[in-house]
């Protein structure tokens, strides 16, 4: 052995040594750091999930009764959930945490990744924070009482649409619209203030603004979001803008008006952002005389979702002073979970029905043997894609037949209608999401410009509405999700696009289905196994686009909502 081959393996003995040192020094410091973090997780927890189950089922009941006494309830418990993650010095040891970089077992880490956020988002002053809460509550209370007046009748909102999409009287139907709106002169002040309280809150966070904080919290980058609207609004625009002639030369005809004389209200919804009907198939009648709750526990049993204990804890029907929307809420992460609904027989109810137990067999069938605070969808928005894709079947043709009792020869007439139904909302849809998206993101950059008229702006490019004559509303402050779920609609449709993504990997690599355009599901449990299995198991185990990657086997992507909605292939 030469000298220098000598000097060589000394060399390599002494790094081999000091590596060997660094590494047993290196193992009980990164097991001491993980050992403090489940003790703090342990701490965590111990006051959070009581909270958080007591917060739900205050909020739920809230939302039935629309009392004063259980709104202030609701009110409190948020506040004392949102104060269980506020502390600053409990926020400190979380930084020292992430900034060490030995919280390394991959459960534990993403753990540390999930309660940093969260606890980051609560690092105002609590009377700040108090403030915004109450706030919120006084406004969803304002939502939740109004109701809409026609003359001497006073309509609930089922009673509103179904006036809107029925009604060719054009005074009518300007009355009902115009009433529609007044909650938004109610509320848009109250909604500004939060606006305003927001942005601060995010400033003091290092965010440039609320929008901006949602969206990275949300693991979510905001020029990527963008550029994704962006190029959704390049496919739709065309199409849409062909569909937007086909609606307005029915809608002219039907109320016996010009199309130069339409009028927002004329488009069958407050906000046109449900399609209107203007193809001869009329799907409310497949339902007038259905029980909507036993069409939708069968078809999910039959694919091996069973949501009977769901359905025996949820409140589905109108009641006086009862929240007038739909949701789904997991009150525990451990299998109670409640829909709220205000069913009416019709085509509307059936999709709203199906989307809202869509959100719930996410919840219910979560991983039990993950931590607690894993047992969530990877994404608000990979919830709303189970809701999406089980709520469209609503109006699909094959659905029809085989869970509504529609004959064989009837389901031939009607399946390119239905078709042609189906494509129409998702391109309203799409382009109201647009005018929403775009609406919060001005308005938080911007609360201070012309509100009333950037709202119209936006509503002519994308929806190709024109703002009344001399109208000055707050319209904007009519939508409950401006003030209530802020900078959150973007993720529907997000959830659009993963539900078209869902749907053809479960028809074609599932099913193994030769006919990937006319699938339902219908009595085929192996299509539950794989959502269980790949989508709500996983839970928060991994960041959204990790899981989608993981089970569909590429990226999200929106070339398959292309496909199914825009003839892009």
């Amino acid at each position: 052995m030469n000298f220098q081959t000598k000097i060589i393996l000394a060399l390599i003995g002494a790094a081999l040594l000091a590596l060997a040192v660094w590494a047993a020094a290196e193992k009980p410091a990164a097991e001491g750091d993980e050992a403090a973090f489940r003790e703090f997780l342990k701490a965590y927890e111990a006051r959070v999930i009581p909270l958080s189950r007591d917060a739900a089922l205050a909020g739920f009941q809230a939302s039935i009764s629309g009392k004063d006494e259980d709104y202030q309830r609701s009110s409190a418990l948020q506040i004392q959930l949102n104060k269980a993650s506020a502390d600053a010095q409990e926020f400190a040891r979380l930084q020292s945490f992430r900034q060490n970089g030995r919280i390394r077992e991959p459960l534990l880490k993403r753990q540390l990744d999930i309660v940093y956020d969260s606890y980051l988002e609560n690092q105002i002053p609590a009377a700040q924070m108090e403030e915004m809460v109450k706030l919120q509550a006084q406004i969803e209370q304002k939502f939740n009482t109004f109701r809409i007046k026609l003359d001497d009748q006073v309509l609930s909102d089922n009673e509103a649409e179904a006036i809107l999409r029925t009604a060719t009287d054009s005074a009518q139907l300007e009355k009902v619209w115009k009433s529609s709106k007044e909650i938004g002169r109610l509320v848009a002040p109250d909604i500004l203030k939060l606006v305003h309280l927001r942005n601060a809150a995010a400033r003091q966070l290092g965010f440039t603004n609320f929008q901006q904080m949602q969206l990275r919290l949300g693991e979510q980058d905001p020029k990527q979001i963008e550029a994704l609207f962006d190029e959704l609004d390049e496919l739709t625009r065309g199409g849409f803008a062909g569909l937007k002639n086909d609606i307005d030369v029915f809608l002219a005809a039907h109320c016996g008006i010009t199309q130069e004389q339409l009028q927002p209200w004329h488009y069958q919804n407050r906000f046109f952002q449900e399609a209107p009907v203007i193809y001869p198939v009329d799907l409310d009648s497949y339902y007038k005389d259905k029980d909507l709750v036993s069409l939708a526990r069968t078809y999910y049993d039959g694919i091996g979702l069973n949501i009977d204990d769901i359905i025996k804890r949820s409140d589905l029907f109108e009641k006086p002073g009862k929240y007038q929307h739909a949701f789904s809420t997991d009150i525990d992460r451990a299998g109670d979970v409640r829909v709220l609904c205000s069913i009416k027989p019709d085509s509307y109810w059936m999709n709203t029905l199906l989307h809202e137990f869509g959100h719930s067999v996410y919840s219910k069938f979560n991983d039990r043997s993950l931590p607690w605070m894993l047992r969530d969808a990877a994404h608000a928005f990979t919830t709303e894609a189970i809701a999406n894709l089980f709520g469209r079947f609503a109006s699909s043709p094959s659905w029809l037949q085989a869970m509504a009792g529609v004959s064989a020869a009837e389901t031939q007439g009607i399946t390119e209608a239905g078709r042609k139904s189906l494509r129409l909302q998702q391109m309203v849809f799409s382009r109201w999401a647009q005018v929403m998206f775009r609406f919060e993101k001005s308005m938080y950059e911007n609360p201070g410009q012309d509100l009333n008229r950037r709202w119209w702006e936006l509503a002519e490019k994308y929806q190709l509405l024109k703002m009344p004559a001399g109208r000055n509303e707050p319209d904007w402050a009519a939508k409950i999700h401006i003030a209530l779920y802020p900078c959150y609609y973007h993720n529907y449709l997000l959830g659009e696009l993963l539900a078209s993504q869902l749907y053809y990997h479960i028809a074609g690599q599932i099913l193994k289905s030769p006919d990937l355009e006319n699938q339902c599901f219908v009595n085929r449990p192996e299509a539950g196994r794989y959502l269980i299995e790949q989508v709500f198991k996983p839970g928060m185990r991994w960041p959204w686009a990790e899981m989608i990657e993981r089970a569909c086997g590429e990226k999200l992507t929106a070339k398959y909502y292309a496909r199914q909605f825009v003839g892009v292939k």
